[in-house]
C-alpha cells in the first residue's frame, strides 16, 4: 500500500503582498522601513546613493540590531551612473592577528548551527568574545562615503541613526520574536541581558495599543561620538580605546593593532557574463560570487520561458545548484565531513541587504552582517556595540582549507550584485539578499525572472522559489504547481516547505531596476518590516 506523503504544516494561512516603490529621484530598499526612510531623507536633502546607503546602514544598527551594526562586516558594489565598471568596497571578514586555533579545542562531536563544523568546547567560536572577528563595518561605510559620496557631512548622515537609537528599539512582536530566539545565549552576557532581557526574560509586546521601545545601552552615545569626532575614531581614537578595553576585559583577542589596521579595500568588481547580453558585477573573491558564476554557466542553455519559469527549468536549476554547492563546499572540506554535513543549515536569517539608486542612476548594493542572529550575542558595555561572531565562518579543524589562523579571511555567502547590459544601455539592476547559504538561490532566481523573462519586479518578488543550500537536497515552496514539485522530486532529494516568517526556509532578496525614465524597487515579501521607499524630490 502506498504511503501518503507528509503535508507540510502551515504557519501562515494568508496571502501576502509587498508594495513596490517607483520614482525619478531615487529609491532605498531595506529589510527595515525606517532605515529605508533614513536613506530616502538623505536623497531628498541632496545626498547621493552612497550617502543614502551609509545613512541607512547606520540606522539599521538601531532598528535591526540582530542582523548588522557597528560590530559587523560586509561588502558593497557601486556603479556610478555615467560608468560601466562597478567598484567593490570590501570590508569583509578578517580574523584578529592573535587568533589562535588552540583556543578552539574540539569535543569530538559535530555541531549543526549555521554551518556544520566540528563542535568546539563551550561553543566559543559561536558566541562570546573569542567569536569576534575584526569589526569592519564602520571602515566600509567610511570608504563608501569618502570614495563615492558627496560633501554632505558625516554628522548629517548619522542624524537619523542617532534619533532612532535615542528613541530605542520597537518592542513589537517581531522584535520580541527575534530576541526570544537568542535569549538562551544573550542571558550569558551581562550588558546583552540587561538590554534585551529585562527582568531576566524576553520582553513581550503589549496585548493592545502601541508597542513601546527599549533602549540600546550606549549605542546612541557612540553614534553621537562618531558624528562629532568622525568615523575614524572607531579605529584610532577614543572609541577605539574603549572598544579594546571592553574586549580585553571579556577575554577577547581583537586589540588596538587590529582596529588600527582595519581598512576597507576598493577594487574593480569582477563580472560574470550573463548569456552574452548582460554583465553581473559582483564582490568576487571569498563571497558567493564564484558559485553564482558556476550556476550562471550551468544554466546557460536553460533560459526560462518569457512568461516565467516552468517545471523543467526548476528541475535543471535544482541539479545545477546542487552541483555548484558540492564544488564550493569541497574546497572547505565540509562536503564530506559527515553524512549530510552540507545540507541546509538551520537557524535564523542573520544578514541584511540594502539597495539604493539616486536620481542620477548611481547604484549601490550593500550586504552586511553579524553572521548569526545577534552575532556573538555580546554587547560591549561601554559602547553599546553588538559584536559579530565571524569566527564561526572558519572550520575549527587545524589544517583544513578554511582553518582559523591569524589575519585569515574565511569564505562567506554574501552576494551583492549590479547587472548592466553589455551594450551599456538600460535597464540596470541592483540587488542582493540575506539568509546565509540561501542567498545565492534567491539572487539567481530574481535575476533570471527579471533579466531573462523581463517580468516586473513586483511579479518576480511574489513568485514561489526553490532553495538549494548544499549538494544534498532542494527545498521547494509548497505554493509551486504540482507538476513543478514532481519534476523537482525526480531531479533529486526534495523537501517541500512553507515560505513563512519563522521558521525561515528562504532568503530575503530585494531588487532595484532603473532606466532612463526612472526607477522602481521591491523589498522581500515575507519580511514584515521590509520596504522600498522612494525619495519625494
Amino acid at each position: 500500500m502506498a504511503v501518503a506523503k507528509e503535508v507540510p504544516y502551515r504557519t501562515q494561512n494568508w496571502t501576502l503582498g509587498k508594495p513596490m516603490a517607483s520614482g525619478r529621484n531615487g529609491i532605498v530598499v531595506s529589510q527595515n522601513r525606517e532605515a529605508a526612510e533614513a536613506g530616502a531623507a538623505i536623497l531628498e536633502a541632496g545626498g547621493n546613493a552612497a550617502d543614502a546607503a551609509v545613512a541607512a546602514c547606520f540606522a539599521l544598527a538601531a532598528v535591526e540590531p540582530w542582523n548588522s551594526g557597528l560590530g559587523g562586516i560586509g561588502f558593497a558594489v557601486v556603479l556610478k551612473a555615467n560608468e560601466t565598471t562597478a567598484k567593490v568596497v570590501d570590508f569583509g571578514p578578517v580574523a584578529p592577528r592573535r587568533a589562535d586555533p588552540a583556543d578552539y579545542p574540539l569535543t569530538g562531536e559535530m555541531k549543526k548551527d549555521l554551518f556544520t563544523w566540528p563542535e568546539v568546547v563551550g561553543d566559543v567560536n559561536i558566541h562570546g568574545p573569542l567569536s569576534f572577528l575584526i569589526p569592519s563595518s564602520v571602515a566600509g561605510y567610511a570608504a563608501l562615503k569618502e570614495s563615492f559620496g558627496t560633501a554632505m557631512p558625516v554628522s548629517k548622515l548619522l542624524a537619523p541613526a542617532i534619533a532612532l537609537a535615542r528613541r530605542g528599539l520597537a518592542q513589537d512582536w517581531y522584535t520580541t520574536l527575534k530576541v526570544s530566539s537568542s535569549a538562551a545565549v544573550l542571558r550569558l552576557y551581562g550588558e546583552s541581558a540587561r538590554i534585551y532581557l529585562p527582568g531576566g526574560l524576553p520582553p513581550v509586546p503589549p496585548y493592545q495599543g502601541k508597542p513601546g521601545f527599549f533602549t540600546l545601552g550606549n549605542l546612541a552615545a557612540t553614534l553621537e561620538r562618531l558624528a562629532s569626532a568622525g568615523l575614524d575614531d572607531f579605529y584610532h581614537g577614543e572609541l577605539a580605546g574603549r572598544l579594546v578595553a571592553d574586549i580585553k576585559a571579556m577575554g577577547g583577542v581583537v586589540d588596538a593593532e587590529d582596529l588600527a589596521g582595519c581598512k576597507a579595500i576598493i577594487r574593480d568588481a569582477p563580472t560574470i557574463d550573463w548569456r552574452g547580453t548582460h554583465l553581473v558585477h559582483t564582490a568576487g573573491g571569498l563571497t558567493a560570487a564564484p558559485t553564482l558564476e558556476a550556476v550562471v554557466e550551468g544554466m546557460a542553455a536553460d533560459k526560462p520561458a518569457p512568461h516565467g519559469p516552468d517545471a523543467e527549468w526548476f528541475a535543471t536549476l535544482s541539479r545545477v545548484m546542487r552541483d555548484a554547492y558540492a564544488s564550493r563546499l569541497e574546497g572547505l572540506g565540509a562536503a564530506k565531513s559527515v553524512p549530510g554535513s552540507a545540507a541546509k543549515e538551520p537557524g535564523d536569517t542573520c544578514t541584511t541587504h540594502l539597495t539604493v539608486v539616486d536620481g542620477d542612476g548611481t547604484l549601490v548594493s550593500v550586504t552586511t552582517t553579524l553572521l548569526s542572529s545577534m552575532g556573538s550575542r555580546v554587547v560591549l558595555p561601554d559602547t553599546g556595540v553588538l559584536m559579530n561572531n565571524g569566527m564561526m565562518w572558519f572550520d575549527p579543524r587545524p589544517g583544513s582549507a578554511n582553518a582559523i589562523a591569524p589575519g585569515a579571511r574565511p569564505l562567506c555567502n554574501m552576494c551583492p550584485v549590479i547587472v548592466t547590459p553589455k551594450n551599456g544601455g538600460w535597464p540596470r539592476y541592483a540587488g542582493g539578499s540575506s539568509g546565509g547559504r540561501r542567498i545565492l538561490a534567491s539572487v539567481y532566481q530574481m535575476l533570471a525572472w527579471t533579466v531573462d523573462c523581463e517580468l516586473g519586479l513586483e511579479e518576480a518578488a511574489h513568485l514561489p522559489r526553490i532553495d538549494v543550500s548544499g549538494p544534498d537536497q532542494t527545498s521547494a515552496d509548497l505554493r509551486l504547481p504540482t507538476g513543478t514539485l514532481a519534476a523537482l522530486e525526480a531531479a533529486g532529494p526534495l523537501v517541500v516547505v512553507e515560505h513563512g516568517v519563522l521558521p525561515i526556509n528562504f532568503a530575503c532578496p530585494n531588487l532595484i531596476r532603473v532606466d532612463a525614465d526612472g526607477a522602481e524597487g521591491i523589498s522581500d515579501v515575507i519580511s514584515p518590516w521590509s520596504a522600498a521607499v522612494a525619495a519625494k524630490r
